[in-house]
C-alpha cells in the first residue's frame, strides 16, 4: 500500500517541459519527487519566492491525474496577475517551484464512477475537465461524457489538438463567443439556456456534471442547468478569479 500524500508540505517541483497552448497560455509539466498521486480534478497551490524573500501563492488546477511523479499545469496570463505573467513568459525547463497538494476533494471525478458526465468549460476552465477525460481514457471507463467548451475564438483553445480527436464515447462541442471559424454551423456568442438544452444531456439522463471558468460564466450556466431541471447535488462548479 502507498503512503497517503502530504498534502499540507511544500515540495520542491522542477520544470521537465513547457509549450505554449494559446497566446496567453502556457502548459508546463513539473516532476515532483514524492509527489503520491491525484484525482482527476484536484488543484495544487504554487508559491513562487523572490529574491528579496517575498512570496505570491496561486491555485492552479491539474491537467493530470494518477500516481505519476509528474504532473501537469496549463495556465492563463492575467497582466495583473503576480505568478502567473511569471509561468506563461519566464520560467524555463530547469527552473523550480513550490507545489502544495493535491487538494480538494468535491469537484473530482473517479474512474469507479459509472454515470453519464457532463463537463462545461469556458477558457482555461478546461484544465480540471481536461484531467477528466484523461483519467477515463487511461481507465478504459466507458461511461459517455460530453464536453461543450466556451472559448473566445479558436486560437484561444487550451488542448486544440487533443480535444480534436477525442476516445470513444466521448462528444466534444465548441462554443465561440467572439469569433467563431468560417461557415461554423453555431454564431460567436455566450452560452445561451437554449444551448444548453440543445448541446447537452438532459436532465432526465441525470448526469454528473462539472463546470468550470471564470465566475460569471459558471454561475450562469449552473443556474440555467438547474433552471432546466437538473439536480443541484449532481452540478458540481469550480470558478477562479485573479492569479
Amino acid at each position: 500500500m502507498s503512503p497517503a500524500p502530504q498534502v499540507g508540505i511544500w515540495k520542491v517541483a522542477t520544470v521537465v517541459s513547457a509549450h505554449a497552448e494559446t497566446p496567453s497560455g502556457r502548459t508546463l509539466e513539473l516532476d515532483v519527487p514524492d509527489w503520491g498521486g491525484n484525482v482527476a480534478g484536484q488543484h495544487v497551490d504554487v508559491r513562487l519566492t523572490a529574491p528579496d524573500g517575498y512570496q505570491a501563492v496561486r491555485s492552479y488546477s491539474l491537467a493530470s491525474s494518477g500516481p505519476q511523479p509528474r504532473i501537469q499545469l496549463a495556465v492563463d496570463k492575467l497582466p495583473d496577475g503576480e505568478v502567473s505573467p511569471y509561468l506563461v513568459d519566464d520560467v524555463q525547463v530547469g527552473d523550480q517551484v513550490e507545489v502544495r497538494g493535491p487538494l480538494g476533494g468535491w469537484f473530482v471525478w473517479r474512474p469507479e464512477q459509472m454515470d453519464k458526465v457532463q463537463l462545461i468549460a469556458g477558457g482555461s476552465g478546461v484544465v480540471p475537465l481536461m484531467a477528466m477525460l484523461r483519467s477515463r481514457t487511461a481507465s478504459a471507463n466507458m461511461s459517455p461524457f460530453r464536453l461543450l467548451y466556451s472559448v473566445r475564438t479558436p486560437d484561444d483553445a487550451f488542448f486544440r489538438t487533443e480535444l480534436a480527436t477525442p476516445s470513444p464515447g466521448v462528444e466534444v462541442t465548441w462554443a465561440y463567443t467572439r469569433q467563431a471559424p468560417p461557415d461554423w454551423p453555431r454564431p460567436a456568442g455566450r452560452i445561451s439556456p437554449g444551448d444548453l438544452a440543445a448541446l447537452t444531456f438532459p436532465p432526465s439522463e441525470m448526469p454528473a456534471v462539472f463546470i468550470c471558468g471564470p465566475t460569471g460564466f459558471v454561475e450562469a450556466v449552473a443556474d440555467a442547468l438547474v433552471a432546466m431541471g437538473h439536480d443541484p447535488a449532481r452540478v458540481k462548479t469550480e470558478r477562479f478569479g485573479g492569479k
